[in-house]
């Protein structure tokens, strides 16, 4: 039996996942079960800081009783409960699932999911060349970060950390219908007449690289981009008085990009425009 301990003391709610018992506190959902006992279940619009926003549905597993496969990110675990993460049912929803983004979007800067696409045994190469793609050029509009939407999977993790659940600035949303739904500014406007204020925040939480840095996505251009030589460094922001943590990423004693630990009281990822982009003048020489 395995007891995960996720925060504050509270009722334990004790049910079955994959033949093992597992006892969490009451609220918890079925990935966080999952993450805190060991057991990896993939997904990509999952946001530890973010409230689950059931997009992607790589995150799928088996609940007995229930006539459709659930979302493990939102649904929260229950007495009795009887979850299967490995079986036909959640192998061959993850695999077509995985084989229908790969076809349509560039994941290639998206973290483990080559590892999840050989595991799942999918083939995104089925559909043939003429599969519908979102391939399009990136933009770039500014000097802080680009946007390249050929890699954008439509998790709305961008748009809820830039609208009500952090940031409130609403400078992005949803536009269009089906296939031709797509992250937009205002009226299409370009980044610097919108309403961003440039925290970055959108930035933070995509997973799969469709906002980058625009020193990273340069790196990537020039063939530069190296993760294995890069460092961490976890700091303080020296701006003002608040006491936001930041993490220095570092390559070749050169300041990379900026992230922020999720797990920090102060900040729980979130930076403004100083603590996320106005680091260069340390580098300035």
């Amino acid at each position: 039996m395995t007891t995960v301990d996720i925060g504050i003391p509270r009722r334990l709610v004790e049910f079955t996942v994959d033949g093992s018992t597992v006892r969490v506190p009451e609220g918890s959902t079925i990935l966080d079960a999952c993450t805190a006992a060991g057991k990896e279940i993939p997904t990509l619009c999952y946001g530890d800081t973010l409230e689950p926003a059931n997009a992607c549905r790589v995150c799928m597993v088996e609940v007995e009783g229930s006539r459709t496969l659930v979302p493990s990110c939102s649904r929260k675990a229950e007495p009795g409960m009887v979850v299967h993460t490995d079986s036909e049912r959640t192998r061959t929803s993850r695999k077509v699932v995985l084989e229908l983004l790969a076809s349509a979007t560039d994941l290639s800067t998206t973290p483990k999911v080559a590892e999840w696409i050989a595991e799942a045994g999918a083939d995104p190469s089925r559909f043939g060349p003429d599969a519908a793609t979102v391939a399009q050029p990136a933009i770039v509009d500014n000097e802080l970060y680009v946007r390249d939407y050929e890699k954008c999977i439509l998790c709305y993790k961008c748009v809820d950390a830039c609208g009500d659940q952090w940031q409130n600035s609403f400078a992005i949303s949803v536009a269009g219908r089906g296939f031709d739904a797509r992250i937009s500014t205002e009226f299409s406007n370009p980044l610097p007449d919108s309403a961003c204020v440039y925290c970055g925040n959108c930035v933070e939480v995509c997973p799969t690289g469709a906002l980058s840095f625009k020193r990273e996505h340069d790196k990537r251009e020039d063939g530069t981009w190296d993760e294995s030589r890069q460092t961490e460094t976890t700091t303080v922001c020296t701006f003002c008085g608040v006491g936001c943590n930041l993490t220095l990423h570092v390559q070749d004693n050169e300041i990379v990009k900026v992230t922020s630990p999720h797990d920090s009281s102060v900040t729980h990822g979130n930076l403004c425009i100083k603590g996320r982009f106005g680091w260069q003048h340390v580098q300035n020489r």
